[in-house]
């Protein structure tokens, strides 16, 4: 399918989820994550209307860039190696990883602007996926205040991939609830006003649970 004919249903199954939480779908927004696609399935996507694209590899970030630039919004969604951070820098407009002190060094080095950050929260407490624990999240927060070049926007997480729902479910809504917490401490580098949660199959529920931004890949795009 096309990737508007994907994006038109994935739309109106987000207009469903919010509905059922009592949420406006203008506080959502759809990043096409494009890492397995080619730079020409990403232009289709900017011509349907996309204008924020995630790579998770500095590579295929590059290479995506060098043929679309500032036609899109850039979201780095993977993890981040410090020794990269160089590569990007200078063109992407969000980083969904930030998980370490090491790689918060390393952007505050090179950055010559203000680099929007999502702190990422590992709340399903897997040994596979990276980020924070939960209760090391506002300590590592704290930390990022004299940090000038980056702001956390948000927390970004990933939720099991499974079959259960209310797992899913508690990973949304633990990171709802420490978004919330480093929100109301009021850090000026650090409104934390966005959850970047919810992906291919499970993007409806992350809406239900308070996501704003929904980082979608193969139902959209396609691999």
């Amino acid at each position: 399918m096309s990737v508007k004919e994907n994006l038109a249903r994935i739309q109106q199954e987000i207009e469903q989820a919010c509905k059922k939480s009592n949420r406006k779908i203008d506080d959502i927004q759809i990043i096409a994550v494009t890492k397995y696609v080619t730079v020409e399935r990403a232009i289709e996507a900017i011509n349907s209307g996309i204008l924020h694209l995630g790579e998770n590899r500095d590579d295929g970030f590059l290479s995506k860039y060098n043929s679309i630039g500032s036609k899109a919004v850039w979201h780095f969604i993977g993890t981040l190696q410090t020794r990269k951070v160089k590569n990007i820098i200078d063109k992407v407009d969000y980083i969904h990883s930030l998980d370490r002190i090491s790689l918060a060094n390393e952007i505050e080095k090179r950055a010559d602007r203000t680099i929007k950050c999502f702190v990422q929260v590992n709340t399903s407490g897997e040994q596979s996926k990276h980020g924070v624990a939960p209760e090391q999240c506002i300590d590592f927060i704290q930390q990022l205040k004299e940090y000038r070049h980056i702001e956390v926007v948000g927390l970004m997480t990933m939720a099991p991939f499974t079959d259960e729902e209310e797992e899913i479910r508690r990973c949304f809504r633990s990171l709802k609830q420490l978004q919330e917490q480093v929100k109301a401490l009021n850090i000026a580098n650090a409104p934390c006003t966005e959850l970047s949660m919810g992906m291919s199959n499970d993007y409806k529920i992350a809406v239900e649970e308070g996501a704003t931004y929904l980082r979608i890949g193969s139902s959209l795009v396609g691999t």
